[in-house]
């Protein structure tokens, strides 16, 4: 058999302090046929004098403005016919053998959609940290139907050392399989381009738990993560980030919560709707436009939650065992069985919950 391929796409948008470092790691991968996808943004702090460095290795989609975060990566992925696809931000740092674990892993488990890796923490211009944190181990969901990377800013001390099933992959750097992309793209969009930044991995990854397809996350995959966007940061990200990431909280409520879900987890959801508008109006005016736009969004939203409803394969028990106060995993010695899936595994430790009122 051909050895599998892979396309990894980037979006960039003035990352000129990162993508040099960036690329050479995907470059440096072996084991795996790659080729690399870049959706330039509009960039105008050197990003596009980097990439001309890559000429001849690199495959360069210019914008003319940015569109965001959601509509670059599905251009990137739209201009690739690969197997697989690895969705990579540019302040990602890739370890030697990080795509061949991911695709050895997908190749495995034909129930797998998509596979991810161990992310660490890393301080900006990719400087060690004193201590090895966890950045990301997949995404989860809680009962406030809040999601959060698994283990964020825990010490990796071993804890996340088992290949299992977990609610979705951070796009940070996550490998898509192909049939999977086909399958839950919409109007031929992966990722929703409403959302244009913030959210669009857990929406993608909720709408790929109801049409039944599953996450792996393997440990043998480990890459570092400069993560600009934090809940400690909120006060310094553009206004505009915060506004998109309140905007798509509700968006991906609207087109993906089923009614045994939500009949699980209303009464928390409803307390912190209550408590994200009330941040949005009194403590946090800019992100108040949200809610135009989500009105405008409306039809859309309703839209495709028609378009997923229709081809939903998921039952709401299943789902909803995956909103837990706690890191929910599934072990993955269920791979290509069809057998009922076990009882959840979940770690003693609770999530660490930031103080960040619209999330």
């Amino acid at each position: 058999m051909p050895d599998p391929t892979v396309c990894a796409a980037i979006v960039t948008y003035n990352s000129a302090r990162y993508i040099r470092r960036c690329l050479e790691a995907v470059i440096r991968q072996e084991g795996v046929p790659i080729e690399i996808v870049v959706v330039d943004n509009g960039s105008t702090d050197g990003t596009a004098a980097v990439l001309r460095q890559f000429r001849g290795r690199v495959r360069v989609i210019h914008c003319g403005r940015n569109l965001g975060f959601a509509e670059a990566q599905n251009r990137a992925i739209r201009a690739s016919s690969t197997e697989w696809v690895l969705t990579l931000n540019p302040d990602v740092l890739l370890r030697p053998g990080f795509v061949r674990a991911l695709v050895e892993a997908g190749q495995a488990d034909p129930e797998a959609g998509a596979v991810c890796g161990k992310l660490l923490s890393i301080g900006p211009g990719f400087t060690p940290l004193d201590e090895a944190r966890i950045d990301s181990t997949g995404i989860c969901f809680t009962p406030a139907l809040r999601h959060f990377d698994r283990g964020w800013r825990e010490p990796d001390r071993g804890g996340y050392e088992n290949l299992e099933y977990v609610f979705g992959a951070s796009a940070a750097a996550a490998l898509y399989r192909r049939s999977m992309i086909d399958d839950v793209a919409i109007d031929g969009d992966f990722f929703d381009p409403d959302f244009f930044v913030y959210r669009e991995d857990a929406d993608v990854a909720w709408r790929a738990q109801l049409l039944g397809w599953r996450t792996l996350y393997t440990p043998a995959a480990e890459a570092f993560h400069v993560r600009t966007v934090t809940p400690a940061n909120r006060r310094s990200v553009p206004a505009v980030i915060n506004m998109h990431s309140v905007k798509n909280r509700f968006l991906m409520r609207i087109k993906n919560v089923t009614a045994g879900v939500y009949g699980r987890c209303w009464l928390r959801a409803t307390l912190r709707d209550l408590l994200v508008v009330g941040g949005s109006i009194l403590w946090e005016p800019t992100s108040a436009a949200a809610f135009w736009h989500i009105a405008r969004c409306l039809p859309r939203a309703l839209a495709r939650r028609h378009v997923i409803m229709a081809r939903r394969r998921a039952g709401d028990e299943e789902l909803a065992q995956w909103f837990n106060f706690h890191p929910t995993a599934q072990p993955a010695e269920m791979a290509g069985s069809t057998a009922a899936p076990p009882a959840f595994a979940t770690p003693a430790s609770p999530i660490l919950l930031p103080a960040d009122p619209h999330s």
